[in-house]
């Protein structure tokens, strides 16, 4: 993160000064089919070749990789291209990865649409793909040479997208501070001081532990059952955003707090109200808890048999590496 330009403002003068001085051989701009429509058109005049992909998690896979990769391949591209990841989560993550695997590697730059990725999928330098639909299983710490924050793509999205980003400022201030969650809650309007102060708690904690040893893994907070949550609903064909299972894993995760971390419970009640009231509740029965500690089995931060949670014992103080085996998560049931 320590070479990664971080720029805030009106995209068309930031990433023009970012581009002025380069000396990139050609351009490269990722999109989808919405990204193309609503935000491509926002951008400064410059030379590019666009490489559209179709919206959504299903596609993050190696298939989606194998065309970026062929069409920079039919244009030429050498190791001084460019690409800039212009979208979501998933554009940001997939570009980072194919940006990141072809000739060993090009420089790319991350332009955020979307509350989500500005707050969480463009910052830290991870980069990845699904397998066998299960969430981020092929990836690299691959960090982007530029990071260009513009509000102004927040206008193009729904309430459901802004709620689904708001989701991750939510941990950001369950894990590291109070006054900022309780910014978050207590604001009807996200405005750029608060977006950017959540920026700045993720980038904190990643300049502090880049390759996820330590403290990062605070960011893991409510997203081991939260990927398990997303990874059932991709194979069920469900429509469920990232967000939004985050959300539904922070409510498990608070509750497993409670019996395993020494959360206060009338704290956990209450954030778990707070998420909640923007995301409804999110009920578990035996069946249901059983599919999900299958797929929580394949969690990348998992260590021997146990599943590793990251829960808090506090606002603002996090216990990683909690190991815990399949039947003590039998406490969400109750």
């Amino acid at each position: 993160m320590n070479d990664t330009t971080i720029a805030f403002g009106p995209i068309r003068l930031t990433l023009k000064a970012f581009l002025k001085p380069k000396l990139y051989s050609s351009v490269f701009i990722l999109v989808d089919e919405n990204t193309k429509k609503e935000c491509l058109p926002l951008l400064h005049k410059f030379e590019y070749k666009a490489i559209e992909i179709p919206s959504g998690e299903k596609y993050k896979n190696l298939e989606s990789c194998q065309s970026i990769w062929t069409q920079l391949l039919e244009n030429q591209a050498d190791r001084k291209a460019l690409i800039i990841n212009l979208g979501g989560g998933v554009i940001c993550d997939m570009g980072g990865f194919a940006a990141s695997c072809f000739k060993r590697g090009i420089d790319f730059i991350h332009i955020p649409t979307t509350l989500l990725a500005m707050v969480d999928a463009a910052i830290g330098g991870k980069t990845g793909i699904n397998l066998a639909m299960e969430k981020n299983m092929i990836g690299l710490f691959s960090p982007a040479k530029g990071i260009f924050v513009d509000t102004q793509f927040l206008n193009t999205l729904n309430q459901r997208q802004i709620n689904s980003g708001k989701a991750e400022m939510i941990k950001h201030g369950l894990i590291a501070s109070d006054m900022h969650l309780e910014n978050i809650f207590d604001s009807k309007v996200l405005g750029n001081e608060i977006i950017q102060e959540s920026i700045g708690i993720k980038q904190y904690i990643v300049q502090q532990d880049p390759q996820e040893q330590g403290m990062r893994k605070s960011l893991n907070f409510g997203h081991t059952l939260g990927h398990a949550i997303e990874t059932l609903a991709l194979k069920n064909g469900e429509d469920l955003l990232h967000g939004e299972a985050v959300a539904y894993g922070m409510i498990l995760a608070l509750k497993l707090s409670v019996k395993y971390a020494g959360l206060h419970p009338t704290i956990a009640k209450e954030n778990i109200q707070r998420i909640v009231t923007i995301f409804g509740s999110y009920k578990v029965n035996a069946a249901l808890l059983s599919q999900l500690i299958q797929i929580a089995k394949n969690d990348k931060k998992n260590d021997g048999e146990h599943i590793n949670f990251t829960l808090l014992s506090s606002i603002g103080k996090i216990e990683i590496n909690q190991a815990l085996k399949s039947e003590d998560l039998n406490v969400l049931l109750k």
